[in-house]
């Protein structure tokens, strides 16, 4: 006979590790697919700031667009405050080709499926393509 014991019995303990396995395999799948989505949505969103900034520029200074990044974030007062080009961020990189005439910003991912899902484009009159 069992005396009074304090405690959990095995099976008791391995159920319940069993359980928060279950939930860990159901949740983790889904928090690693709102990362890459979040990633995307930056990825965006830098763009957008990327080529707004290049745009006021441009309309600040008849029609000519920035020739380089240093055009962008040392004015006073800057157009956009973080250089975003020739970098790494939330696993995206960022390539910036600038010229009097246009620009174009790309945003690739790092590791495809990882740390995003597309290369995203943005060209003279912020036209983005995924």
């Amino acid at each position: 006979m069992r005396k009074n014991k304090n405690g959990f019995t095995l099976v008791e303990i391995m159920i319940v590790v069993a359980i928060i396995a279950l939930l860990a395999a159901i949740a983790i799948p889904n928090l690693l697919r709102a990362k890459i989505s979040a990633n995307d949505a930056l990825a965006k969103g830098t763009l957008r700031s990327l080529s707004t900034a290049s745009e006021t520029f441009a309309t600040s200074n008849s029609g000519n667009y920035p020739g380089n990044v240093t055009s962008l974030t040392g004015a006073t007062p800057p157009y956009i405050t973080t250089n975003y080009c020739n970098g790494t961020l939330s696993g995206y990189q960022y390539v910036c080709t600038f010229g009097t005439g246009g620009y174009t910003f790309v945003a690739t991912p790092v590791t495809v499926g990882t740390s995003g899902t597309t290369t995203y484009t943005m060209t003279t009159g912020g036209a983005l393509t995924p």
